[in-house]
This record gives structure tokens, sequence and C-alpha cells, in this order.
């Protein structure tokens, strides 16, 4: 499966007024090179194993496996993880016909909230809520797998 999305700063807690679910999420990297990743994670009371391909040129598409696996074990695979397991609080929001997910990043993340909207294609418009700032879609600072070993705090 391939996924389409786009990431952007987010530059107000407004979207808390427009939220309806949110969840933790616990996740680390068995692997977290660039032509592969393999992420563990814990979504509220499920586990998952993902993996990804790597980021086309615009980096905003990339081969995406994922599947649910018991809670049990994704927490022993976390285990496993390398340095640097990420912590954040996943909040959702509807906006037309897009799912907005807006990760506020905890512990050495602190202070980095980014929004993620998965797309049909590329070129899909997107009904922008103010409080989105900047796209950071191509920018692999942001991407989870750099976060988890080059913590936010440390920039």
């Amino acid at each position: 499966m391939i996924e389409i999305e786009r990431k952007y700063l987010v530059n107000s807690l407004d979207f808390k007024n427009e939220y309806f679910q949110k969840n933790d999420i616990y996740q680390g990297y068995i692997s977290s090179l660039p032509e592969r990743t393999v992420r563990v994670r814990i979504k509220g009371a499920k586990g998952f194993l993902t993996i990804k391909g790597m980021s086309n040129e615009t980096g905003a598409s990339r081969f995406e496996w994922e599947k649910e696996i018991p809670i049990s074990d994704a927490k022993q695979l976390l285990q496993l993880c390398e340095k640097g397991v990420i912590e954040k609080t996943r909040y959702e929001v509807k906006r037309g016909k897009h799912l907005i997910e807006i990760d506020v990043f905890h512990k050495e993340n602190e202070g980095l909230i980014i929004a993620e909207i998965e797309l049909e294609n590329e070129n899909e418009t997107i009904d922008k809520p103010i409080w989105l700032g900047k796209e950071v879609t191509n920018d692999e600072r942001y991407y989870n797998a750099f976060i988890s070993k080059s913590p936010y705090k440390k920039w």
C-alpha cells in the first residue's frame, strides 16, 4: 500500500476545540534506516507493527505496511527497539473528507506539534484550518524516526 500524506507544524492549540478522539502513543524503531523503517507502536489499548519504505522525491508518498498485533507483543518488542522511544498524544480532527492527526510530543520532544493529513493523491486540495502552519512534508527532521534519535529539545 502506498501512503500519501502531508505534514505541517501546528501554530496554536485551537485544534483542541475541534478534536473528536485522542490516544496516547508509545513507539520505537527496530530499524530506522531511511530505506526502511520498522516501527512498533502502542496506541491506546492496541499494538501495531509497521514497515515503511523510503519516501519519494516530494516526501509525500511511500510504501507502508501495518498490522495490528497483541499489545503484549508490542510491549515486548518495544524493549528491542533502538534508543529513543517516542511518547506523544494524538488528536484526531475531521475536516471535510480528511482526517487530520495532530501529534503533541512529550518528554525529549516536548514543544513539537505536527499535523499529518492522508491524501488520495499528492495534488489533492486540503481545507487547511488556521492552526496549521508551515508545511514540513519533505523535511526529514520532522520524521518520527529522526526525532527518536535527535530529540526536538536538542535542536
